[in-house]
Formats: structure tokens, sequence, C-alpha cells
């Protein structure tokens, strides 16, 4: 086994820089190696064996988190996430497959990273389908086909959507969104008392006289509405769904009704189940 493994875990380093050197001085590991400590890992649960697949792994994930550092996020969190999907493919790795760690762990830590960008990016829902998501993250690469290019013309985006089979209207959408800018929402203090940022132009109507009233009157008929249903269901059933949904603690379990009835916990479902279905025809009518 190398000793190279036994130098100290690199996020205790104060900046990306030191990480990344520190990273780079884990050496990959020799297949043999590799499949000795995965089965101590598998087979008999050696968290040690797990953290030398990952440590000797580090520089994967700094590999592939700089490809993505064109979507403005941190290159540092991107780099945990990356390590979040090494982590998942160490637990998930089998040995006995003849299958590389290093190429069966490049699709967790993609994985990890996608999403990363996806839910953090300054644009929100910029991709919800698997292929609206293939196209965020092409385009720009896609783009470099057409030199010269900053903007796609009709048929180079005809040409893109082809290729990504996504719709036209969806390339040009997307490219606009990412040549788009952050606005900032407050402002800045030193743009003047005459400048307006994109705040000044949203109402609060949350303390408009009509909507508080409107707002008063639903909460009153949620709550009226509430006894009412609760007050059509039997004894039982009402102590089971104050019991399970609407407890001054914690909320009690099936199992611990079902000994409170001295029934079977699918009886308690049941009884849960239709209570709560007639709840809902009570409120409905409400």
């Amino acid at each position: 086994m190398t000793h190279a493994l036994t130098l100290p875990i690199p996020s205790a380093v104060g900046n990306i820089d030191a990480y990344i050197q520190a990273a780079n001085r884990y050496p990959m590991l020799a297949e043999a190696e590799e499949i000795r400590l995965a089965e101590r890992f598998h087979n008999e649960g050696d968290v040690e064996a797990a953290r030398q697949l990952v440590l000797s792994h580090l520089r994967l994930v700094i590999s592939i988190a700089r490809g993505y550092l064109g979507y403005g996020l941190p290159h540092a969190d991107l780099i945990q996430e990356g390590n979040i999907g090494l982590m998942k493919a160490v637990k998930r790795f089998d040995p006995t497959r003849g299958v590389r760690l290093v190429s069966f762990a490049m699709h967790w830590i993609k994985a990890e990273i996608h999403e990363y960008i996806l839910k953090n990016w300054r644009l929100v829902k910029v991709a919800t389908t698997k292929a609206q998501r293939k196209l965020f993250f092409n385009l720009r690469s896609l783009k470099s086909d057409y030199e010269g290019t900053d903007t796609l013309t009709g048929t180079q985006a005809a040409e893109v959507a082809a290729r990504l089979g996504v719709k036209q209207d969806e390339v040009v959408e997307m490219e606009t969104r990412l040549s788009g800018r952050d606005i900032a929402l407050e402002g800045h203090p030193d743009d003047g008392d005459e400048a307006f940022a994109p705040i000044d132009y949203l109402a609060d109507s949350r303390y408009e006289p009509t909507r508080v009233l409107e707002n008063k009157a639903v909460a009153r008929l949620q709550d009226e509405g509430l006894h009412e249903a609760l007050a059509t269901l039997d004894p039982r059933s009402r102590r089971i769904v104050e019991a399970r949904w609407l407890p001054e603690g914690e909320a009690a379990t099936l199992h611990d009704l079902a000994a409170e009835f001295d029934v079977s916990a699918e009886r308690i479902r049941q009884i849960e189940v239709k209570a709560l279905q007639k709840m809902r025809g009570v409120l409905a009518e409400a």
C-alpha cells in the first residue's frame, strides 16, 4: 500500500489553491490495490478503505469540476458537490464488475455537479426536462462550432435543436438566458437618490386592507371548518386523526394507536384514511 494516503485530509487547508495542491499529492491507486480496498469496504465495512478510495480520486473531481466554471459558480462549491458524487460512487462501486473506479465515478460526480448547477444557477427553472438539461449543458460547446458567432442564426439554432432533440424556440430561449446578466434586486448604495432598482417596482400587497380582511376570513373559515369536520367523526376516528395530524406534542404512530385500541396497525390506517376522506368532504362543502 502506498504511504501517500496517510497524508492529512485536504479539506483542512485554507483556500482552494492549497486544497488542489494537497489533493494532487494523493497518487492514483494501482488496480490491484483498488480492488483490495473496495473488497475491504464492501465485505468488512472498513471505512478507512473507503476513505483511501475517495482520497485517491479527489484529483478526478477537481478536473471534472474545472469544466463547469463557465456557469458562474465557485470552483470550491463545484468540487464540494463533486466530492459528494465521488463518495456515492465509492459506496456503490462493485470491484467484481471489471470496471475501474475512475470510470465508474465520473457519472456520479457529473450528476451531482449538474444537480447543483441547476438548483443554484442565477436563472430559476432553466431546464426541467431531460432534453432541456442536455441543451443547458451543451449549448456553449455547440456554439463554438460556429466560429465568430455571438448569437445563433435561425438556421444554426435549428441545427442545434435537431442535434439535441429539442425545439428551435427552446434553443433561442436558452441562449437568451445564458447570455443574460444578473441585476441587483436592491441596487447599489452608490447609485444615488434618483436611481430605481427592480425592487422599487414590486408591490407589497400583504398589508392591503382588502387582502388583510380576506386572509382573516379564510383563516376563520378554515378553523371553524376543521372543528365541524372533526365533530362529524366517531370518538375513535377523531382520536386517531387528532393523534396523527393535530398532536400537541409528538405525533402518534400507527403502532402506538394499534396498542391503544387493541387492533392491528393496518386497521388503524384504514380508519384514518376513511376519516380523512369524510373530513375532506365536509371541508369542501364549507
